[in-house]
């Protein structure tokens, strides 16, 4: 097999990277901070919750801080090369914005996917220059973004292995640091309660240690959906965790326990079911007029669940969840009565669980 030879001293590599390294940072230096959004409760409650909106990045979701990162990551360690492919293996959203830096910097793009994926986000990916090479099974994702990779000499990004990893947790404009400087002038400033969702567990690992590094005496909650198998992987303390069907939470959810994963960092996991993230949504829309991702779902119901704890038990404070990416992505999935009934989702209990938590203050046993 023949070695590939790479002088790293080159001029003109040198030259490449340099600017290659100034374009990703001068796109964080363009994009103003994400807002943060008032879910509206009821005031004699003395309970706030917050939704961070991050689907105002220039690529629409969360994933823009992460694939800022990997790309930085992986230019600084000499990985991402001039002429060759980045390969990402993704259910979408982290693919749209790591074709958006791909194309920033001008190196091709492959995004590994299931043919699942949303309609929007293949057309999302493609605008921005990438290639969607698909897989039928999802778990196969791993070792066909590797194998790619390694036919066409491009870098595999693993933003499974490498989320936590990429990201500065202890600040730097990470996403718990700007959450607690747009608390500052909130009545409580200092959340009771972070809430979560899982893909790489990236975001999660950042949170917690960021809490854990400023002293601050937040807890950080995880909402894990269906076939995903981080929750029980948490509960059981087993790394060998593994779920035999993919999630139909785009973004979260993962049938093994990933490398970016940090379970002992967290507080505490909740389970939620997919009816519950869809009923969430459109619970979400109808309070403040905004579609969200099935996975900002899935971090709202348990954010009203913990609301629901504290006020049975009396307590005051802040809760804060994150709004992931726009729902225009899932009109065809989580906004589709046809897809639910498809799927076999029976979202009206839900619905009613949080209407009634809304209305009285009370969670149904």
């Amino acid at each position: 097999m023949p070695t590939l030879d790479v002088d790293h001293t080159d001029p003109d590599y040198r030259t490449w990277l340099k600017e290659a390294v100034r374009k990703v940072q001068a796109d964080s230096n363009r994009s103003a901070d994400t807002h943060l959004l008032r879910f509206p409760l009821p005031e004699h409650w003395g309970i706030d919750l917050y939704l961070k909106d991050e689907s105002t990045h220039p690529t629409g979701s969360l994933k823009h801080r992460l694939a800022r990162s990997l790309f930085l990551y992986g230019l600084c360690n000499g990985w991402i090369r001039p002429g060759r492919p980045v390969i990402e293996a993704s259910s979408g959203s982290t693919a749209v914005s790591e074709a958006y830096f791909a194309k920033l910097i001008g190196v091709p793009f492959i995004a590994v996917m299931p043919r699942t994926t949303s309609a929007e986000k293949i057309r999302l990916i493609e605008f921005h220059g990438g290639q969607c090479h698909f897989v039928d099974d999802s778990r196969t994702m791993y070792e066909e973004s590797a194998a790619l990779a390694a036919r066409t000499g491009g870098h595999y990004m693993d933003q499974f292995t490498y989320a936590e990893r990429a990201t500065d947790w202890r600040g730097n404009n990470n996403i718990a640091e700007s959450i607690y400087r747009q608390m500052e002038l909130e009545r409580y400033p200092c959340p009771t309660w972070i809430v979560a969702t899982a893909g790489t567990g990236g975001t999660s690992a950042t949170l917690a240690r960021y809490v854990h590094y400023m002293q601050h005496d937040t807890r950080i909650c995880v909402a894990d959906p269906e076939n995903s198998c981080f929750f029980e992987g948490w509960t059981t303390d087993n790394a060998d965790a593994r779920s035999d069907c993919g999630s139909r939470i785009e973004g979260i959810g993962r049938p093994r326990m990933e490398p970016s994963f940090v379970p002992g960092a967290i507080d505490r996991m909740m389970k939620v079911p997919d009816a519950a993230s869809v009923a969430a949504v459109r619970a979400l829309e109808h309070a403040i007029g905004r579609k969200a991702g099935g996975s900002t779902g899935t971090g709202l119901w348990s954010a009203l669940k913990i609301v629901a704890e504290m006020v049975a038990e009396g307590r005051r404070g802040s809760v804060v969840t994150l709004l992931c990416d726009p729902g225009d992505r899932y009109l065809d999935k989580y906004y589709s009565d046809t897809w639910l009934a498809e799927q076999g989702l029976d979202i009206g209990p839900y619905a009613e669980a949080i209407d009634l938590l809304l209305e009285t203050g009370n969670w149904p046993e």
